[in-house]
């Protein structure tokens, strides 16, 4: 797929083109089911990540999958040789950070050195996987996996899982030991941040109500046609419903708020160029 006009198209070390651009894809029925069965849990488990652990949503607005740069990682992946000159994006210490579309100028830059280095010091998509874990997140490169991270949240939640099963944290999270689990994924300072106990708290939540991934997909549709739903978080919320009536003003459509058929075909076609049918399962 051929980049938009001012895309950049980066060249791994072994010439591989990689496009940080696609439809960005959200999560769907058949990708939160590959998760689960990696891990050996239910979607209550894996909804718990994402939303303890994880961005929320995969994707940038313009649809480039969501980056952070670490510039301590490029520093030890490159024994510190381009610190001289470029010490925001090459340092024995974490920061810099531009945030959002801001990471890809930094990306960028370390590229121009260091084009593998570059990729391996960024995390990834909605679970955040550092680029140097690659072959633990189930890729042969770092080319493949940024190819994946690009293409939709199915590869990314997965890359997520394999992480998980990878170091060997599945089993703590099939128990809900949220502190055994909480300290293998964040670090031993994980209490800081109580990741156990909002682990734990979400994981409740989300044995009530889970979210609705049709509906998420209109969100992050709304999100990428310029209309702010609020979080991509598949619940229905005020800010969501301000959006679809906006687009229904758009449409010419019935402004109920409402995700109806019409609605909903009209979102996924614009927002997706005839990728909606992949979207969704439906009964009737």
């Amino acid at each position: 797929m051929t980049p938009p006009p001012g895309q950049p198209l980066q060249r791994t070390a072994k010439g591989r083109r990689v496009s940080f651009q696609s439809q960005g894809r959200p999560l769907n029925d058949e990708g939160m089911e590959r998760a689960c069965g990696t891990l050996g849990v239910a979607a209550p488990e894996v909804w718990a990540l994402l939303t303890v652990e994880t961005r929320g949503f995969g994707f940038l607005q313009d649809r480039r999958p969501q980056i952070l740069f670490e510039r301590h990682v490029f520093h030890r992946l490159t024994q510190g040789r381009h610190d001289r000159g470029h010490a925001h994006i090459s340092n024995a210490s974490a920061g810099g950070y531009a945030g959002g579309a801001g990471e890809y100028a930094r990306l960028d830059e370390a590229a121009g050195i260091d084009r593998g280095a570059a990729l391996q010091s960024a995390s990834w998509g909605i679970g955040q996987v550092m680029g140097f874990n690659y072959a633990v997140a189930g890729f042969a490169g770092i080319g493949d996996m940024v190819a994946a991270m690009a293409e939709d949240e199915n590869a990314q939640l997965l890359a997520m899982a394999n992480f998980i099963k990878g170091k060997d944290l599945a089993k703590a999270l099939r128990r809900h030991a949220w502190v055994s689990f909480a300290r293998g994924y964040n670090g031993p300072e994980f209490r800081k941040n109580q990741y156990d106990r909002r682990l734990a708290a979400a994981h409740a939540k989300y044995g009530t109500m889970l979210p609705d991934l049709a509906f998420r997909t209109a969100q992050a549709a709304l999100l990428y046609l310029g209309i702010d739903p609020g979080p991509i978080d598949g619940f229905r919320g005020r800010r969501t419903r301000s959006a679809l009536m906006r687009f229904q003003e758009q449409c010419g459509h019935p402004e109920t708020g409402e995700l109806d058929r019409d609605s909903e075909s009209k979102l996924l076609a614009q927002a997706f160029s005839g990728q909606a049918s992949s979207t969704r399962r439906r009964s009737s």
